[in-house]
């Protein structure tokens, strides 16, 4: 079983096909078997990469909250690469992988050559900051106190899972199933560590107007959380386009695994001939009608 040294963890991850890498991180609810769908259709021409994030076994549980944090998660991006040898890579994450993946745009630019930033919002703006929190601390307090087969039921019939459910209840049962696997004390330290304690996306936008690495929001229409602020990226990111999928909700990858397959490989084929490029200026104004130079 291949791990990856990471600080304080060791990190499990698996490899499928070969060609171009695709490294895909998984969201809180998800593990490296959340990207099923995903890995069954690229490793037909890329070589794909998943891995279980740090509180998820097999890979290490680290018992200090220190250890775990958004900083920690993007890091963790990257020794998975290190480990696999790869030395550039598309990057695709959903929900708390979505933003390791936005983060990783920031911080590691020279590892990536494509984006996709799925499910990615949740907690960003301001005026619900405290809210965010205090639910993240209360989900926390909730996993610790109880049994994971118990909360998890709840949370995967959230209101922005419930799309899935009604979609495709077998496919929804499977994933329900497999998170009620997960650790407990891996949930807990998750929550109160990466989740609770992340910066708002709206804090990072002089950052996010740096980022030039293709990127390709993605969200669905019924993922609440994350509807506003995946515009706002789409608006301050240069290299950004956004993909909505309709009557979806935030498990986006499974619930529409057809249309989220043909999008993301439709996106990497434009990057990889070098038709995906920064957006053209003269399409950014404040005009409705008029052209910048008729004002």
């Amino acid at each position: 079983m291949p791990y990856a040294e990471a600080a304080h963890a060791k990190l499990y991850y698996e490899e499928t096909g070969q060609g171009y890498p695709i490294v895909f991180v998984h969201e809180f609810a998800g593990d490296l078997r959340s990207w099923e769908p995903q890995v069954r259709y690229f490793s037909r021409r890329y070589r794909c990469i998943t891995y279980n994030a740090r509180g998820y076994p097999p890979s290490d549980v680290p018992s200090d909250v220190a250890h775990y944090g958004q900083d920690i998660a993007t890091d963790d991006i990257a020794a998975v690469m290190r480990a696999a040898g790869v030395e550039k890579a598309h990057v695709v994450g959903l929900s708390m992988g979505g933003f390791a993946c936005l983060h990783f745009g920031i911080r590691y630019p020279e590892l990536a050559s494509a984006l996709v930033v799925a499910g990615c919002g949740y907690g960003a703006p301001k005026s619900g900051r405290a809210q965010f929190k205090a639910e993240a601390d209360a989900l926390a307090e909730r996993f610790a106190a109880n049994d994971m087969a118990t909360i998890s039921a709840g949370y995967a019939a959230g209101p922005f899972r419930v799309q899935y459910q009604n979609k495709d209840p077998r496919g929804w049962e499977e994933f329900a199933s497999q998170f009620a696997e997960h650790d407990i004390d891996g949930a807990v330290m998750t929550l109160r560590g990466v989740q609770a304690g992340r910066p708002s996306i709206y804090d990072l936008e002089p950052q996010l107007r740096n980022i030039e690495v293709p990127m390709l929001i993605v969200t669905g229409d019924e993922d609440e959380p994350c509807l506003d602020v995946n515009l706002f990226m789409k608006r301050v990111i240069p290299s950004a386009g956004l993909y909505v999928l309709p009557r979806t909700g935030h498990t986006l990858n499974l619930e529409e695994p057809a249309a989220f397959n043909a999008t993301v490989h439709e996106f990497f084929s434009a990057v990889e001939r070098d038709r995906w490029g920064l957006r053209d200026p003269r399409s950014v104004t404040d005009t409705i009608m008029l052209a910048n130079q008729d004002r």
